[in-house]
């Protein structure tokens, strides 16, 4: 996997989880306590982490396959 195959998997990664966390934490706010608030530090924590850690595992375990 070469670098710009990484950093699209890594951008399209951390769109669809950023994405995914806003709705989560709105909900989850909106049910447990009333207000629709989104805790935007931990869904772009969340975005960050997940963005690196899916593209590289998945380069990882292809690069062990072809071995």
């Amino acid at each position: 996997m070469n670098r710009k195959e990484l950093l699209v998997k890594f951008v399209t990664t951390f769109a669809v989880t950023l994405a995914v966390a806003v709705m989560v934490t709105y909900l989850w706010s909106l049910i447990r306590h009333g207000s629709g608030a989104v805790d935007w530090e931990t869904s772009f924590r969340l975005a960050f982490i997940l963005g690196i850690a899916l593209p590289v595992s998945a380069a990882l375990r292809r690069g062990e396959k072809k071995k």
